[in-house]
């Protein structure tokens, strides 16, 4: 019997038939498609989320390699990432894609910031240097993350654009966000793969991410019932949570039991 090699082990069926960012027609098709032209993507968001930034400009513009987003996460993108902007920011990008996410960064946070990508795809070191750093390895394999992050010296921000798989997307989560730093940002994107069975989910469905993620609310709230913590390596910490369309953010800072005071 032949040996499985680690990637054909991590990666499902589904994801060898499309890449990363290449959906099913079916799921896909319905949405519409504007080509990376400046004036077309710059008019598109404009328009529609009256958002208007440096940002965007460096997403309209790259031209050296390809980096394929939904509009709606730019202005996302510039709400929780500005505030980092000037600083020596660790910043990890799980997925690498075709590379231009990187450049987008190392454009948007400066040169100061310290930009790591990770990615399954062994092709993805072509762009190690570029941009930022590229280190080759599962986002599961929990001796490759922490190395990666002691090589960074601590994470500030990580952004999750990976496998968007159900069976990876909380195991990531749960053994990296407690290594970012208080006050840092964890975002995971593409969660509409969370309501399609190729990626492991499906509506109802209790493999789906946003099932995990009401676990972290009840869990954050813990101080009001007596159920216990049930991802206490996440919802310890977690200080925030914001759900938008295809996009979940987690804030990491210390919490405190509640205080309440009545004024005399």
């Amino acid at each position: 019997m032949k040996t499985k090699t680690l990637t054909e082990r991590l990666i499902p069926n589904a994801l060898k038939k499309h890449s990363r960012k290449q959906f099913a027609d079916e799921d896909i098709s319905k949405f519409e498609f504007k080509p990376n032209t400046p004036a077309n993507v710059k008019a598109d968001i404009k328009e529609k989320y009256d958002h208007d930034s440096e940002l965007l400009e460096f997403f309209s513009s790259n031209k050296e390699h390809i980096v394929h987003k939904w509009h709606h996460y730019i202005p996302l993108y510039d709400r929780y990432f500005s505030g980092f902007r000037g600083r020596k920011v660790r910043f990890l990008e799980i997925g690498v894609s075709k590379g231009g996410s990187l450049q987008m960064w190392r454009n948007y946070f400066g040169d100061e910031a310290i930009i790591y990508g990770i990615d399954i795809n062994p092709d993805c070191e072509q762009f190690n240097n570029k941009a930022g750093q590229v280190r080759i390895g599962s986002q599961i394999d929990k001796a490759f993350l922490t190395s990666v992050i002691e090589e960074m010296g601590g994470v500030d921000i990580v952004l999750d654009d990976g496998s968007h798989h159900m069976s990876h997307i909380p195991e990531t989560l749960k053994h990296l966000f407690p290594h970012v730093t208080d006050g840092g940002i964890y975002m995971v994107e593409d969660l509409h793969t969370s309501y399609w069975k190729s990626f492991g989910g499906g509506y109802g469905d209790e493999k789906n991410f946003f099932g995990f993620v009401m676990q972290i609310i009840d869990d954050m709230h813990h101080w009001y019932h007596r159920m216990g913590l049930k991802n206490a390596s996440v919802s310890t910490n977690c200080s925030g949570l914001h759900i938008h369309d295809s996009i979940v953010v987690l804030e990491k800072n210390k919490t405190y039991a509640p205080v309440h005071s009545q004024n005399e």
